[in-house]
């Protein structure tokens, strides 16, 4: 962990999210800081709630699939369920760029954008942009340079449960496009920065506004 990270109040809880679920601490942080600018009351317009604004249906299935109680506005249980989003995310597209999409938008989405079917929302690609190079990573690139959506490994992810047809269904918070989120609030406990410098992950995001 970085040392800035180090000393925050939420650290411990990244940590246990980052070992839990076997992705990056910087994940965490970067998504959290997008998704809610660190404020743990956090609500959106369209009902996503906490640090990383996660679904009410969404919690549901997260919260008993992991055990993670009833109050999805607990700072380690919302930590806690973004993480197992993103690594259900990740499993479902082994690429940090779509699962950052699918993360924003849903996975509905970034698969229809994977196939050719339809772009993704401008808030989507903004988002991935702001995050995506604080990760090491591209950004959005064209759908014929973006590699092809698993057709079956996602339906292991621990966000999905299967249909009386055998295919698999995503709880309705996740497969279809979240509506635009108006930024929030300030924090109530302010995040670190990845890197003393100001860095484009941090910079506000203007698509979220109404």
């Amino acid at each position: 962990m970085p040392d800035q990270f180090a000393a925050h109040p939420y650290a411990p809880h990244v940590a246990e999210a980052s070992q839990r679920f076997g992705i990056p601490e910087l994940w965490i942080w970067a998504v959290m800081r997008a998704e809610s600018r660190g404020n743990s009351r956090a609500v959106s317009p369209a009902g996503a709630v906490g640090l990383m604004q996660i679904m009410p249906g969404t919690w549901s299935m997260l919260s008993a699939r992991h055990g993670l109680g009833s109050d999805p506005f607990d700072v380690r249980a919302n930590i806690l369920g973004g993480a197992a989003y993103l690594r259900a995310m990740w499993d479902r597209y082994r690429n940090v760029s779509l699962m950052l999409a699918a993360y924003n938008a849903g996975p509905g989405r970034a698969d229809d954008y994977v196939a050719g079917r339809r772009s993704l929302p401008t808030e989507t690609v903004n988002y991935v942009a702001q995050i995506a190079p604080g990760l090491g990573m591209a950004s959005i690139a064209s759908p014929a340079a973006m590699p092809p959506a698993n057709a079956h490994p996602w339906r292991q992810a621990t966000l999905f449960t299967p249909r009386g047809d055998g295919e698999a269904s995503s709880n309705d918070g996740a497969a279809d496009v979240r509506p635009q989120r108006t930024q929030l609030a300030s924090p109530s406990a302010s995040l670190p920065s990845p890197n003393p410098a100001p860095h484009p992950l941090f910079v506000s995001l203007s698509p979220r506004n109404p």
